[in-house]
């Protein structure tokens, strides 16, 4: 297993003396976020800058391939600027999802309201639902299913938020709670459970239906 406290702070040293103060913030997401990293967990780095330039991206590209197992490296570069005219249901996840490594991410806080939870929940069932029927009909495709699961258990760690008031990081800690099947499905797959497509996909079809059309009234209309 990779010792991710020493590799982040190799990273951290070689982005000091690469970009100086104009490193604003530089984060851990993912399994190693959560202490639920394997073997083959992906490293999922997020850094940003006080501004992101062309030239900025290969220099940090040249970091990254400086690093030991520079093939599980992932992860967020940006701008800051750039950042704070994100889509503010995309910023829930990626604020909650992120543990700093240096600098706070706290100032995005004022742009997570509970207009911005719902959106997130109602965007990430949308996406599932459309993956799902897409993949179901084109691909057919395991590993797309996968990752399916994936987005869909982040889309339950919002839901959790809306009902709890906390955000829960561990998937484990989501079993008991109203989308615990699909949670527990999600981490099956990651830890190389088998796939049993069209049961899982009908499973993950009626899920995400299900939370689309847990609004009732479009536009003011009941539907």
């Amino acid at each position: 297993m990779i010792d991710i406290g020493s590799w982040t702070e190799q990273l951290l040293h070689k982005a000091e003396e690469v970009f100086g103060e104009r490193l604003w913030f530089v984060g851990l997401q993912g399994s190693y976020a959560r202490g639920e990293a394997t073997e083959t967990s992906d490293i999922d780095i997020v850094l940003i800058l006080d501004d992101l330039s062309f030239s900025d991206i290969q220099k940090y590209n040249s970091i990254l391939d400086g690093m030991p197992h520079r093939e599980l490296a992932c992860g967020f570069l940006s701008g800051k600027k750039e950042l704070f005219n994100w889509e503010p249901s995309d910023l829930f996840q990626f604020y909650y999802d992120t543990v700093p490594l240096r600098g706070s991410l706290d100032e995005l806080l004022g742009l997570l309201d509970v207009s911005v939870i719902d959106r997130a929940i109602k965007a990430g069932a949308c996406n599932v639902y459309h993956g799902c029927v897409h993949n179901m009909l084109y691909e057919k495709s395991d590993e797309v299913l996968c990752g399916l699961y994936k987005s869909a258990a982040f889309v339950a760690q919002a839901r959790a938020f809306k009902l709890t008031g906390g955000y829960i990081k561990k998937r484990d800690e989501l079993l008991e709670l109203p989308d615990g099947e699909i949670v527990k499905l999600s981490s099956d797959l990651k830890n190389g459970g088998k796939v049993v497509f069209d049961e899982m996909s009908q499973k993950l079809f009626e899920w995400s239906k299900r939370l689309i059309n847990e609004t009732e009234k479009l536009n003011g209309k009941n539907i």
